[in-house]
């Protein structure tokens, strides 16, 4: 799945490519999203003008001139394709295709676990999708006291703290397994359990982490690539994830003995961690 850098990558190349243009027309080849198309979209968003851009969680909304804002998810599998003609030939899984001003956009989705579906702009935090997202993690009320206040009430492992959406949002599998990484706490660690200081560190890491991945385009697994058609690299500077029984960075020590890197399952999702490290 997308998570939050792919998602910023995604919005950022929009944003770059066709910009605060006019959508001119919409080609709707499937309604049966995660959450039906709604019917009259074309009615809604035709003509109007985009006036700007934002990522919220791993959501990107397109605020419209008529007060509707787009609300736009990948899912497990979509990515965006923009061209500046029509495309000449519709792949399948080709759900969604806009014409702007500025040049075309193609929403392809071969799970179709996505969504694409409008809200009133200054209605956005109330809709369902989106109100009881948490706090982003660049967010500068996301202080390490606010983590350990709610970490306290969490007797789940660290790590499924951190994937709930509710406490941190955009923090998806392969983050929360290199930030726990960069940090050195151990995946199954209670999140009741990580001090105060232990949550600043958290902090720190994640915003690293994350920060690297949007620069460096993303994480390119399975299904996700940039709009451009090229490839996200993050994945090259993994230092964790889906290394299973590999040497973590500067690791001095002996795989023969310890394994190297660890895989586990929690919560139904695979973690990955150096049990030398990572305490």
């Amino acid at each position: 799945m997308p998570e939050l850098p792919e998602v910023e990558t995604i919005k950022t190349a929009l944003a770059h490519s066709i910009g605060k243009c006019v959508i001119k027309g919409l080609i709707i080849n499937n309604y049966r999203l995660r959450l039906p198309v709604p019917h009259d979209m074309s009615e809604k968003i035709c003509h109007q003008s985009i006036i700007d851009y934002q990522r919220r969680a791993k959501y990107i909304l397109i605020h419209l001139s008529n007060n509707l804002s787009l609300i736009w998810h990948m899912g497990m599998s979509g990515r965006v394709k923009i061209s500046d003609t029509k495309p000449t030939t519709i792949e399948k899984h080709d759900h969604i295709i806009l014409e702007t001003t500025n040049g075309w956009v193609t929403y392809n989705d071969a799970r179709r676990f996505g969504v694409f579906t409008y809200c009133e702009t200054n209605r956005l935090n109330e809709h369902p999708l989106l109100k009881k997202i948490g706090l982003e993690p660049f967010d500068e009320k996301l202080t390490d006291a606010y983590l350990r206040n709610r970490f306290q009430k969490k007797n789940v492992p660290i790590k499924v703290a951190l994937l709930d959406q509710e406490i941190v949002t955009g923090i998806g599998n392969i983050y929360a397994s290199e930030t726990l990484y960069l940090a050195g706490i151990d995946p199954t660690r209670p999140a009741k359990d990580i001090s105060a200081d232990e949550c600043g560190i958290l902090l720190s890491s994640f915003r690293k982490v994350l920060s690297d991945a949007i620069a460096a385009g993303g994480s390119t697994l399975k299904d996700y690539q940039k709009p451009d058609g090229s490839l996200g690299y993050f994945q090259n500077l993994h230092c964790v994830y889906n290394k299973t029984g590999q040497k973590c960075p500067q690791c001095t020590c002996d795989i023969n003995q310890t394994g190297g890197i660890r895989k586990i399952v929690q919560a139904g999702r695979s973690s990955f961690f150096c049990p030398q490290k990572q305490k």
